[in-house]
């Protein structure tokens, strides 16, 4: 299938840490772009900003049903990248619903690795909107992502702030950037519909312990860690790796410790200058 160039495409999450870059990569590709937000804003670098809530269908005025129906006018493909771990469902069930009275003929959809496995209510959430997905009859494609690196600095960062860092050692990630996940979104949006598409993982499996320990070094933060081991079904699974990617996944290119050069570039370049003067 071959899309038009005329036929809008719909962001949900335009705002966020993904979609800050999947807009620009789909203007660049020459695709007029709407993006769904809460509150009114005015179109800026030739995107759209349309009014309505994904929860109860609000436009910004409060008119229940117009504002995603508004979004949704002449959309062809929609890349649903919001997330509300306590709502993903509903919020994905309101989205099929206007997506099939609009007409749209490829839905697009960011999930998580480890969605039908892991026993945690995020998983269970992304899961279930998986399903209503699949279950809309619209034509759709699903990418599982590894958790994002701007998420794993956050988990890092909240665990620092502990006087005793916890060093989950048997907890394995495999952190993907965000770029990396925009590119990969934007290839199939523009491509035909293909259902359940191989996983996107980050270039390396690291423990969490590792990538906290990364991350507070970057951040010049000195912070004893103690090993601790995640008890029961939720520490099982995450030490048989089933929240990794699965055979066939696909790679990105952006590094963890990249990443936090970008981030933190003054505890980068410290950093260097110690291995110098040890080596």
């Amino acid at each position: 299938m071959t899309l038009p160039t005329h036929a809008p495409v719909l962001v949900t999450g335009g705002t966020g840490t993904l979609g800050r870059h999947v807009v620009p990569l789909l203007r660049a590709a020459g695709r007029e772009v709407r993006v769904l937000t809460r509150n009114p804003r005015p179109a800026a670098d030739g995107v759209a900003y349309v009014a309505g809530d994904l929860l109860t269908g609000a436009d910004g005025k409060g008119a229940v049903g117009q504002g995603m129906d508004a979004a949704l006018a002449g959309v062809e493909v929609v890349l649903h990248l919001a997330g509300d771990a306590k709502n993903d469902e509903a919020t994905t069930r309101n989205l099929v619903a206007a997506a099939q009275r609009a007409g749209v003929k490829h839905l697009v959809y960011i999930s998580v690795i480890g969605a039908d496995l892991v026993p945690l209510g995020y998983f269970r959430a992304k899961h279930a909107a998986e399903q209503a997905v699949v279950g809309s009859g619209i034509p759709y494609t699903t990418l599982r992502a590894a958790q994002f690196h701007d998420l794993t600095a956050k988990t890092a960062a909240a665990m620092g702030k502990l006087p005793l860092v916890p060093g989950l050692g048997g907890m394995r990630w495999e952190p993907v950037d965000a770029r990396d996940v925009a590119e990969r979104l934007v290839e199939l949006a523009l491509a035909a519909p293909a259902g359940l598409v191989p996983d996107l993982a980050g270039p390396a499996v690291r423990t969490l312990g590792d990538l906290t320990r990364d991350y507070l070094a970057a951040a010049g933060k000195r912070r004893p860690m103690v090993p601790l081991r995640v008890p029961g079904k939720v520490g099982r699974c995450y030490r048989e790796g089933v929240n990794l990617a699965r055979p066939g996944a696909d790679r990105g290119t952006r590094t963890w410790e990249a990443f936090l050069a970008e981030t933190f570039p003054a505890g980068a370049a410290a950093g260097a200058a110690a291995r110098v003067r040890t080596s």
